[in-house]
C-alpha cells in the first residue's frame, strides 16, 4: 500500500515539475502510473488529499536541515536555506504551500521544528504561531520570487524606469534612484532579511534586553 502511494506522489511531483501544478489531476497522475483514476483513491484519497500529500513530500526534504544539537538560529537558518533551494527546484511547491494549510505529517513536522526553535529562542508561547507564520511566509515568498521571476528581471529590467510615469516621476523612487539602479545580490539580501527576522525574534523573546537562553 505504501509503495503505491509513493509511486503516485512521485508521478504527481514529476507532472508538476514538467508541466506545472495546473497539469496535476487524478487522471493525469493515473495515466502516469498506468492505472485508472479510481484506482488512486484507496491509496491517496481525492485531489485535495493528493495536493496535501505533495506539500508533505516536499517537507520531507526540509527535515534533514534541522539537527537536535543545533542552536535555534542554526535551525531556522538551515530550514530557510533548504526551503529556498527547494523552491527554486520546485516553484510550484511554494504556490501550493501558500494555498493550503500544512496537514500532511511531514509538513506538520516542519512547522513543529520551527515552533521548537522559536520556543528555544525564548519567544513567549502566545507569539510562537504568529512568528512561525511570518517566518514561513517570508521564506516561501522569497523563494517563489526568485524562482518565478520577480527577482530575476533578465536583460530588460523594468525597475530602472518604472518610476517615470506619464504624469511625472514618483518622488520616493526619485529619491532612491541611486540605490534602485543597482542590481541586488538576492542571496545576500536573503541573508540580510533573515538577520532582521532574527533580531525581531530576539526582541520578542527578550523585550527588556535580557540575556538570551543558555546554550546560545
Amino acid at each position: 500500500m505504501r509503495d503505491r502511494k509513493q509511486e503516485i506522489l512521485d508521478a504527481a511531483v514529476a507532472i508538476a515539475d514538467e508541466l506545472g501544478l495546473e497539469a496535476v489531476s487524478m487522471r493525469s497522475v493515473a495515466d502516469r502510473v498506468g492505472v485508472t483514476p479510481m484506482a488512486l483513491y484507496p491509496h491517496i484519497g481525492g485531489k485535495s488529499a493528493l495536493l496535501d500529500a505533495m506539500v508533505g513530500r516536499m517537507g520531507t526534504g526540509l527535515l534533514p536541515a534541522v539537527a537536535t544539537d543545533q542552536t535555534w538560529r542554526e535551525q531556522l537558518y538551515g530550514l530557510a536555506r533548504a526551503a529556498l533551494q527547494l523552491t527554486q527546484r520546485h516553484p510550484w511547491w511554494a504556490t501550493l504551500a501558500f494555498e493550503r494549510p500544512s496537514v500532511a505529517p511531514d509538513a506538520v513536522r516542519v512547522t513543529d521544528a520551527i515552533y521548537q526553535a522559536l520556543l528555544a529562542a525564548g519567544v513567549p508561547e502566545p507569539d510562537v504561531p504568529r512568528l512561525e507564520r511570518m517566518f514561513s511566509t517570508f521564506v516561501l515568498g522569497y523563494g517563489l520570487s526568485m524562482a518565478g521571476g520577480r527577482f530575476k528581471a533578465g536583460d530588460a529590467d523594468p525597475r530602472g524606469t518604472r518610476w517615470q510615469l506619464p504624469e511625472g516621476p514618483l518622488p520616493g523612487h526619485a529619491h532612491l534612484v541611486g540605490w534602485l539602479s543597482k542590481t541586488p545580490d538576492w542571496e545576500e539580501e536573503f541573508t540580510a532579511d533573515l538577520a532582521d527576522i532574527e533580531r525581531l525574534i530576539e526582541a520578542k523573546a527578550h523585550p527588556t534586553g535580557g540575556s538570551p537562553p543558555r546554550g546560545e
